[in-house]
């Protein structure tokens, strides 16, 4: 099937009133939306870039900062950096801060200021409780990292450089470094590696570049945003901050092309997978904006880059902070490119997590991370209404990764693909990220759509509790609106799933109020995945 585009706008041509609707849509009983009940003041405020801009800079004043450090009663070797601010339509702001500990990054030391619109604290929310402070900040030089040779010319390391690690709850000074290169399976390195400054002690590592997986060529006939007149068109998309897409193998190029008319529907022209990468990266921030007001991953209005044709055969996609960019490999056989809508979706909301609460990707927040792109990249399909990949709670559907025709991963029943969790246990900080979402996602499910079985938009699904209880879902709008409100307002860096059921909480009371269904519906969903 040809591939078409337009000049500054996309849409499947099937769905275009789709692009503009203000919700989450999700087409058929058990996932159609209900606005009723919502309290529009909690909801967040549409900002411009330039308003959002205003904000950060009021807030991020010496004279602002003080005041918040006095209220907050920080010592006076403390210093705070605001990250970002949030502002509802009440009035009320959510003001997220990074810490310092005598002019030193404090790693873990994150925390939201939440205000009523007088400018009155109303509540904190920090990712650790315990006073950021260590007797000296002095290190012996003997137990300094170094970088071999190999590991200092590899692009991405970064030499080590003194922190305060706090994550674990007990501050402690401590060095960082970056290990650059490549992994086994060609995927870019980014390996933060954090030791004590005094013994050498490893206390932590987490990966920086975050991995995903899904489908390929099957969001049809669509319309891209490009730029260009007179037989010299780019890929482009002013419309979306001028978003960027990119040939990985032909030295990030961005694809040009002479007739405005892109790909033929296959992978044997390499503007096909460029195709889908663009569409997908549109559908999400057009997600983004209308149904939470957020002017792009950061809020700022700048759009990423779309990287396609990573490597040889290469089946995985990942999103890096460091280039603010999507990469996607061609598949198995180079046949197969990973640029469906919920891999677009799914990496680019790791690059919103970046940009809110900084979700470590590690142990049970990493969890949280993985789970937080695959739940958004479920409500882009539903709200894309692409009749070609029409909404599920599915990820990786179309890719056929393991050769039976099955997804990657299973909301509703995530166990399905034999290694995901569907419950919480003990286990849950010590699986890789892409198991221990399943719990998040899981909770996602049965939130939106409930337990037992159900069919959606032509899959039927069957979800079970780890009580035997029965939860009625809310439908998928109102459960990507807590889940958002909660990322963006309630998490911090260090959150786990008991912190992540609070957080929910705290955003369906203030979205829906304290005695709602909404709010007992949350509850229940998070006891159904044994998160008490």
């Amino acid at each position: 099937m040809r591939l078409t585009t337009k000049k500054h706008r996309i849409s499947a041509l099937a769905a275009t009133a789709a692009l503009v609707a203000a919700g989450v849509t999700a087409g058929t009983a058990g996932a159609a939306p209900d606005k009723d009940g919502f309290d529009k003041g909690a909801m967040p405020v549409s900002l411009s870039p330039s308003d959002r801009t205003e904000l950060v800079k009021s807030a991020d004043t010496d004279a602002a900062k003080a005041r918040t450090a006095r209220v907050l009663g920080l010592g006076e070797k403390q210093g705070l950096e605001v990250k970002d601010v949030v502002k509802n339509r009440d009035g009320s702001t959510h003001t997220r801060y990074a810490r310092t500990f005598d002019g030193l990054p404090v790693l873990g030391g994150d925390l939201i200021v939440h205000r009523n619109a007088t400018g009155e604290k109303t509540g904190v929310t920090k990712a650790v409780e315990a006073e950021i402070k260590v007797a000296s900040t002095d290190a012996p030089k003997s137990q300094k990292p170094s970088l071999s040779a190999a590991q200092a010319d590899a692009k991405g390391s970064k030499a080590p450089r003194k922190v305060i690690w706090a994550a674990d709850g007990k501050p402690t000074l401590a060095w960082e470094k970056v290990l650059g290169g490549k992994q086994k399976d060609g995927t870019p390195n980014e390996l933060h590696v954090v030791t004590d400054a005094k013994t050498g002690e490893k206390l932590y590592e987490w990966q920086a570049v975050h991995n995903g997986t899904g489908s390929s060529m099957y969001a049809g006939e669509v319309e891209i945003g490009t730029e260009g007149s007179g037989g010299s068109f780019t890929m482009t998309d002013s419309a979306r901050g001028g978003h960027e897409t990119q040939d990985a193998d032909n030295g990030n190029q961005v694809f040009t092309d002479t007739d405005d008319t892109w790909g033929d529907g296959t992978p044997a022209d390499p503007q096909t997978a460029a195709v889908d990468a663009h569409y997908g990266a549109a559908l999400t921030w057009d997600y983004y904006k209308n149904v939470h007001g957020r002017d792009g991953i950061r809020g700022d209005g700048e759009g990423a880059t779309s990287r396609v044709h990573y490597g040889e055969a290469y089946q995985n996609a990942f999103w890096q902070d460091s280039c603010f960019c999507m990469t996607y490999g061609d598949g198995a056989n180079n046949e197969h490119p990973l640029t469906s809508i919920d891999v677009a979706a799914h990496e680019m909301t790791h690059g919103v997590t970046s940009a809110t609460a900084g979700l470590v990707y590690q142990g049970e927040s990493g969890g949280l991370n993985e789970a937080t792109s695959d739940i958004f990249a479920a409500a882009v399909e539903f709200h894309a209404q692409n009749p070609e990949d029409p909404g599920d709670y599915h990820v990786g559907e179309k890719i056929d990764i393991r050769g039976d025709g099955s997804p990657l991963r299973y909301m509703a029943q995530p166990s399905k693909d034999g290694s995901s969790l569907d419950y919480w246990s003990e286990d849950a900080a010590n699986v890789d990220v892409h198991y221990s979402s399943g719990i998040g996602n899981h909770f996602f499910y049965l939130l939106a759509e409930g337990s037992g079985e159900k069919t959606i938009n032509g899959v039927t699904y069957n979800s079970p509790t780890h009580d035997d209880s029965t939860v009625e879902g809310i439908g998928i709008d109102k459960a990507a609106a807590i889940w958002f409100k909660a990322l963006t307002e309630e998490m911090t860096s260090t959150t786990d799933y008991a912190d992540a059921r609070r957080a929910t909480v705290a955003a369906a009371t203030a979205l829906y109020g304290a005695d709602s269904t909404e709010v007992s519906t949350v509850e229940a969903a998070w006891t159904g995945v044994n998160v008490q």
